[in-house]
């Protein structure tokens, strides 16, 4: 049910005392940051050259359209073009077209379209924090 899945290779893999985080090449010279425990690393036997999906689902993914040099601790910041934005009766969703051509699908409220200005052929950054990235391999 996750609207975002990202095929990549991942090209970091450091481990910490509970977790491993794991740098994943989307293409365009993107990279998406997850977040696994160091079990999950292992069972998935996550390595560097490794061929994964990662996948984030669209209410995990937030926007913004100027960050005026704001820091955040988010670890995935994807910069792209505004593709489409579909309004509902609460919600909508808007679609990214990366740098790669990968696309980012995040659901927002219809008033926080209005106050970001977000239409079509505008540039807006995806941020998602890497713990809401779960990474997949192939069986």
């Amino acid at each position: 049910s996750a609207r975002n899945s990202f095929k990549g290779t991942v090209i970091a893999v450091t481990a910490g005392a509970a977790n491993s985080e794991v740098d994943v090449e989307i293409g365009g010279g993107d990279t998406v940051v997850s977040i696994v425990t160091n079990s999950s690393a292992k069972s998935l036997d996550l390595a560097v050259g490794k061929k994964v999906t990662a996948l984030v689902k669209a209410s995990s993914v937030l926007l913004m359209t100027d960050s005026s040099g704001l820091k955040l601790s988010a670890r995935n910041c994807l910069t792209g073009k505004v593709k489409s934005v579909t309004p509902g009766a609460v919600n909508a969703e808007v679609v990214l077209i990366l740098k790669g051509g990968a696309e980012v699908h995040s659901i927002v409220t219809n008033d926080a379209i209005r106050d970001l200005g977000l239409v079509a052929g505008g540039s807006a950054t995806a941020v998602i924090k890497a713990s809401s990235v779960i990474l997949g391999v192939s069986a």
